[in-house]
């Protein structure tokens, strides 16, 4: 929408350009919320608001592409994912797939380790969209393949529909 555009590009351009150096600073290392918080305090003033900020930092992202260094991707093999698991305290209960997203990643998938001791939640990978394919297929086989070999079930109630809303693993 040009109307949209002109609004972003004036709100870029009504930032200081300190603040617009360390916004494309956080982006080009891939520090998404430093960038979206750091055009939001700084931005408040000028009338930009947290949807604002998500907007003009994801322009930032178009315009950069390739020169970020982008977050390394979480290893799916058996041996990354059993070594993440042989020291978490507690005993594994079971591997679960659970969808989560943001505006600039859009959604992704979270593989989890789900143990007996009071934290009960261990994060082990997260399988992005920028995956060569599907990130539900990819997180399921490698989570199928590790409750396997842990010998514990596993969950992905959900593979075929992101959303918050899928109920979680319970014992």
């Amino acid at each position: 929408m040009p109307g949209t555009q002109a609004r972003d590009a004036h709100h870029w351009e009504s930032l200081p350009a300190g603040i617009r150096a360390q916004v494309d600073g956080y982006v080009l290392q891939d520090r998404l919320m430093q960038a979206v918080k750091l055009v939001w305090d700084a931005g408040r003033a000028r009338g930009v608001g947290l949807h604002e900020a998500q907007l003009l930092v994801h322009e930032r992202y178009v315009l950069h592409g390739d020169r970020i260094a982008r977050t390394p991707e979480s290893p799916l093999d058996l041996e990354s994912l059993s070594a993440l698991t042989s020291g978490l305290p507690g005993r594994v209960a079971a591997i679960e797939a659970v969808w989560d997203g943001d505006t600039v990643h859009d959604w992704f998938v979270k593989l989890l380790a789900i143990t007996d001791d009071p934290a009960g939640e261990h994060h082990l990978a997260t399988v992005p969209s920028r995956r060569d394919r599907d990130r539900a297929e990819a997180a399921a086989e490698a989570g199928r393949t590790l409750a396997d070999h842990l010998g514990v079930p596993f969950h992905f109630p959900e593979p075929s529909n992101p959303g918050y809303d899928a109920p979680r693993w319970r014992p």
